[in-house]
C-alpha cells in the first residue's frame, strides 16, 4: 500500500495543488507523478473525481473572464475550468512544436485547417482575456509571438500571405487571417524589429502595408461602413468551444490593427524606403507595452464580436456595449498617409499587391480635439423622450442631409430637415459634473470637434453606429481650398486605446470604391 494511502484527502488535495503549481508556465505536469501513484490516488485527484482542485490550477495558470456576461450570464463551473484547462494545455503543447504555423503547398489540409482555427481563437480570447498572465503562457511558454510572425510574414507561412505575393496575388480575407493580425498587435513589442539585420522588419511591413493600405480588398469594418442601421448581420459569425460550452462569435476585421501594427512600425523608423515622414508624430503604444494589463481594455471588442453574432437581438437599434462612453472625449494626435494616386488609381483596376508594396507612401501629423454629445431615452409611456437623429448620409459622418446644429458648453442643439422639434444633446463635460447619471438608455452619440495639420485647420462631426461602434467622422478644412474628407474607424482598446482607421474621399459616392488612405490616433498625455 502507498504512503499515501494513509494521508487525509484535505491534505493530499494541498500537495497536489503545489505539485501541480511548481511552476507557473506551461501544463501542471508536476502532477502526473502524483496520478500515477495508485488507484486511490488516482480516483481522488482525477479531473472527473475532483473538478474543484483542477479549477484551482486553472485560476492559477490563466486569467478568468472577469465578467460572467462575456458567457452570457452563466456561471462558470469547476468543470467548465477543467475542459478549458485540458484544451489549453493541448493547444499551448502544440503551439510550442511550431507543426502548424508553415504550409507546405498552398492548400491546407481540413486538418491543418481547424488546427489553426482552435490556436487563433483560442489565443484571441485569451488576450482579450489577458490580465497578464494569458500574455506569459503565450509567449514564454508557447513562443506564441515567434509562431505568429513564421504564421503572418515567413515566405512558407500558413497564413498563405507571402504565398499569394509570390503568385500575384492578394493574401487572403479570411478569419485565420483577422485573428492573427489582431493578436500580433496585442503582442507587438517594436523594438525586436529595429535590428541590423533587417530582414525581419521588411517581411512584416511588406505584409502589414497590403492589410493596412488595401482599402480595396480588406474590409475596416463588419457590417458595410455606409449603413448607420444595418438592416441584418453579415454572415461568417463562427461557434467556437469556450469554457466547455459553444460560443457564438463574430470574427474581427482586419484592417485595424493592420493600421495600427504597420504604421506604428514605419514610424520607428528615422528613414524608410517606401515612407515620407513630414515631421515626425507620436506612434501608438502597442498594447504590449501599456502599463498594467486589464481585460477591461478589451470590453467593447469582447461586446462587438458576441453582439455581431446574436440573432436574437435586433442588430442596430440600440446601443451594444461595444462603444465605451466618454472613450472619444479629449485630446489626440497621430498622422494621416497617404499613397501616390497614379498607384491606388491601378490597384482599383486590378493591380496586383506588389503594385502597393512598391508605392511610396506620405506621414503628415495631425491633432484633433474631440468632445463627445450623448442622447438618452426613455422606454416608458409616460415619460415621452426625444427621438435619435435618422440615419443619414454617411458621406456626412452619418448626419442627415440638411440638418444643423449649435454647439455650447452643455451639449448640442440639432435641427433635421423635415422635422418640427429639435434634438438636444448633452455634451460629457456635462454629464461628469452631474450629479446623478441621466435617466434612460444611451440611444445616440454625437461628436463634433476641431483639428490642424500642415494642410491647414479643419472642423470634425459625425456619429458613432450603435451596433458595433464604428465611428465615423466627416473632416472638412475651414479655408475649403482642401475640401471635404471622410474618417471612419474604431476605437481599439479603451484607457490606452488608439484610433484606427481609414479616410477616403467625399465625391466618390458610398457604393463605389474611393480614394482612401489610412490614420491612427493616440490621447495626447
Amino acid at each position: 500500500m502507498s504512503i499515501l494511502a494513509s494521508i487525509p484527502q484535505e491534505v493530499l488535495e494541498h500537495v497536489a495543488f503545489f505539485a501541480a503549481t511548481d511552476g507557473f508556465l506551461g501544463p501542471p505536469d508536476g502532477i502526473v507523478g502524483l496520478l500515477g501513484v495508485d488507484r486511490r490516488t488516482h480516483a481522488a485527484l482525477s479531473m472527473s473525481s475532483n473538478p474543484f482542485l483542477w479549477s484551482r490550477v486553472f485560476a492559477y495558470k490563466f486569467d478568468a473572464p472577469s465578467d460572467f456576461q462575456r458567457l452570457s450570464g452563466r456561471t462558470i463551473t469547476p468543470q467548465d475550468a477543467c475542459e478549458e484547462l485540458k484544451l489549453r494545455c493541448t493547444l499551448l503543447k502544440r503551439i510550442r512544436r511550431r507543426t502548424d504555423s508553415l504550409a507546405t503547398s498552398y492548400t491546407l489540409s481540413p486538418t491543418h485547417r481547424d488546427a489553426l482555427r482552435s490556436i487563433l481563437w483560442m489565443a484571441y480570447l485569451m488576450m482579450l482575456e489577458n490580465e497578464g498572465k494569458n500574455d506569459k503562457q503565450l509567449r514564454e511558454y508557447a513562443g506564441f509571438d515567434v509562431w505568429l510572425k513564421d504564421f503572418l510574414f515567413h515566405p512558407s507561412g500558413a497564413s498563405l500571405a507571402a504565398w499569394s505575393v509570390k503568385v500575384d496575388l492578394w493574401p487572403p480575407n479570411d478569419e485565420r487571417s483577422a485573428l492573427a493580425l489582431w493578436l500580433f498587435w496585442y503582442m507587438l513589442r517594436p523594438d525586436e524589429y529595429m535590428t541590423d539585420d533587417d530582414t525581419a522588419f521588411r517581411e512584416a511591413s511588406s505584409i502589414l502595408k497590403l492589410f493596412a493600405l488595401g482599402a480595396h480588398q480588406y474590409p475596416l469594418c463588419t457590417p458595410p461602413w455606409n449603413e448607420f442601421a444595418p438592416p441584418c448581420r453579415a454572415r461568417g459569425a463562427s461557434a467556437i468551444k469556450y469554457f466547455g460550452s459553444p460560443l457564438k462569435m463574430a470574427p474581427p476585421a482586419p484592417a485595424p490593427p493592420a493600421i495600427l501594427a504597420y504604421l506604428t512600425l514605419a514610424n520607428k523608423l528615422s528613414v524608410s524606403w517606401d515612407t515620407i515622414h513630414y515631421m515626425k508624430p507620436p506612434t501608438a503604444t502597442p498594447p504590449s507595452l501599456a502599463p498594467g494589463a486589464s481585460s477591461k481594455e478589451w470590453q467593447a471588442e469582447w461586446t462587438r464580436g458576441l453582439h455581431l453574432a446574436d440573432t436574437s437581438k435586433p442588430l442596430g437599434a440600440a446601443f451594444s456595449g461595444a462603444f465605451i462612453p466618454g472613450s472619444l472625449e479629449g485630446v489626440w494626435e497621430g498622422l494621416f498617409t497617404y499613397t501616390e494616386f497614379t498607384a491606388y488609381a491601378a490597384l482599383l483596376s486590378g493591380a496586383p499587391p506588389t503594385v502597393l508594396q512598391r508605392s511610396l507612401v506620405a506621414h503628415h501629423p495631425h491633432l484633433w480635439k474631440i468632445r463627445e454629445h450623448h442622447l438618452y431615452v426613455t422606454d416608458g409611456p409616460d415619460t415621452p423622450s426625444a427621438r435619435p437623429l435618422a440615419p443619414g448620409n454617411p458621406l456626412r459622418g452619418y448626419l442627415p442631409n440638411g440638418c444643423h446644429f449649435s454647439e455650447s458648453s452643455d451639449g448640442v442643439t440639432v435641427t433635421e430637415a423635415g422635422r418640427a422639434d429639435k434634438v438636444f444633446y448633452r455634451s460629457w463635460a456635462s454629464l461628469q459634473k452631474a450629479e446623478e447619471p441621466p435617466p434612460g438608455k444611451l440611444a445616440d452619440v454625437f461628436i463634433t470637434g476641431e483639428g490642424h495639420s500642415a494642410w491647414g485647420q479643419f472642423n470634425l462631426v459625425g456619429r458613432v453606429r450603435p451596433c458595433d461602434g464604428f465611428i465615423v467622422l466627416s473632416k472638412e478644412y475651414v479655408d475649403g481650398d482642401r475640401g471635404r474628407w471622410l474618417y471612419r474607424g474604431y476605437m481599439v482598446g479603451n484607457a490606452e486605446g488608439n484610433l484606427s482607421g481609414r479616410w477616403r474621399d467625399t465625391l466618390s459616392p458610398t457604393d463605389v470604391l474611393g480614394y482612401e488612405g489610412c490614420f491612427v490616433m493616440n490621447r495626447r498625455r
